[in-house]
């Protein structure tokens, strides 16, 4: 029997997927790649866990089911690590909706139950379930098994998972669920490892990639994050708008006569730093303009952050340790020093030499909070949950 688990992770544009051998206590990764299908001409690449290319390839066009790249990835592992590698395939799930708490194997019962909460993913859940579909169709037989970016915060309770509206709705599900579970999760562990004297301290991590959310953490648990019932909530993001005012929504719709949606491509594609700034959602990009609405989307970027930790913190009753994480939290160290100079009310001092070396640990030594930059790895928590799942319960 096979020791082999293929991740992948669906975004918005592209599947970022890992290879890894689960025989041990923790998983090993044995090679990692990129699926894009939204190229003009789809490709799959995939790398060494050093980064060495091993193998790339293209598609004149996509193929009629979608599945001609997965296709391809199974070739690859089956060409490379024998003709039956794979125990089973694991997927991020962005929404699992109030039932699942914990990775499960994916049934035909199990995909249609995911693809009815797509209304709470719009943008998501469907590029989600989409591999699995395609994977089924392509080997039938092989296991799949769904791991949940909501899961990690159902140790939320009331009042922080609750809305101010009829109770009937939330008996309905209408609830805060948050998102990024998966990276917070990781990010958690890693904290714990590097310093465990923090594990049981008051900490928010702040994920900050195209899409961004905040986890306040309490003994290492999920006690509050800023995404709500769906991945639109919170913080500004590349193209999504996070939070707002619901009266700005009612305007669009009866006096700019929008549908609805109309409205929801706003929120999700053309609001955030791109519809701030009008010229880009990368924050590389931004950063690099000397444009006056690129500074300015910087600003209420960096400001929206700031004011959504000192919300966490008061969940909290405070703040011992603030982590940045993805993206831009990892890579853009002027988002850090200006989030962190937003923060200094509360205490915290960032060495500025270590946070433009994006050192492990960037504080000084005066901080009354720590900080850290820790990269996430959603793969990694994947494979964990997949290799628990498969130990403890026997999925064939």
């Amino acid at each position: 029997m096979s020791d082999k688990v293929l991740v992948l992770n669906s975004g918005s544009s592209s599947i970022k997927f890992g290879l890894f051998d689960i025989a041990a206590t923790e998983p090993g990764l044995l090679c990692k790649g990129l699926l894009d299908e939204h190229e003009a001409r789809p490709r799959l690449v995939v790398r060494s866990p050093e980064g060495e290319d091993l193998f790339e390839t293209r598609r004149e066009a996509a193929g009629a089911e979608g599945g001609h790249l997965f296709a391809d990835v199974l070739a690859f592992i089956a060409d490379r690590f024998g003709e039956r590698p794979l125990r089973a395939v694991g997927h991020r799930i962005v929404h699992g909706g109030p039932d699942y708490s914990g990775p499960v194997a994916l049934t035909d019962e199990v995909i249609a139950r995911l693809a009815a909460l797509t209304p709470l993913a719009p943008l998501h859940q469907p590029r989600c379930l989409a591999p699995i579909r395609a994977l089924a169709a392509i080997r039938p037989a092989l296991t799949q098994i769904a791991c949940f970016d909501t899961a990690f915060h159902h140790s939320m309770l009331p009042p922080t998972n609750r809305f101010a509206i009829p109770r009937r709705y939330e008996e309905r599900g209408v609830r805060r669920y948050g998102f990024h579970g998966l990276s917070f999760e990781y990010v958690a562990g890693r904290l714990a490892e590097i310093a465990p004297e923090l594990a049981c301290k008051r900490t928010v991590i702040a994920h900050l990639g195209n899409g961004a959310s905040l986890c306040a953490l309490r003994d290492g648990r999920s006690v509050d994050t800023t995404m709500g019932l769906t991945p639109l909530d919170g913080l500004m993001m590349g193209t999504r708008s996070g939070a707002i005012d619901p009266g700005v929504l009612l305007y669009l719709l009866q006096h700019e006569t929008m549908s609805v949606d109309e409205v929801q491509h706003l929120l999700y594609h053309q609001s955030g730093l791109v519809g701030v700034s009008g010229i880009s959602a990368d924050m590389r990009t931004l950063l690099a303009s000397r444009e006056t609405a690129a500074r300015e989307a910087v600003d209420l970027f960096t400001f929206r952050a700031a004011q959504q930790v000192a919300t966490m913190a008061t969940t909290l009753g405070g703040l011992d340790c603030l982590v940045f994480t993805s993206g831009i939290g990892e890579h853009a160290r002027e988002i850090r020093r200006a989030i962190s100079e937003r923060l200094g009310w509360l205490g915290m001092r960032i060495d500025a030499a270590a946070n433009d070396d994006a050192r492990e640990r960037i504080d000084d030594g005066n901080s009354a909070v720590a900080v850290f930059v820790i990269p996430t790895d959603e793969e990694m928590t994947i494979a964990r949950h997949c290799a628990a799942l498969i130990r403890g319960r026997g999925v064939a």
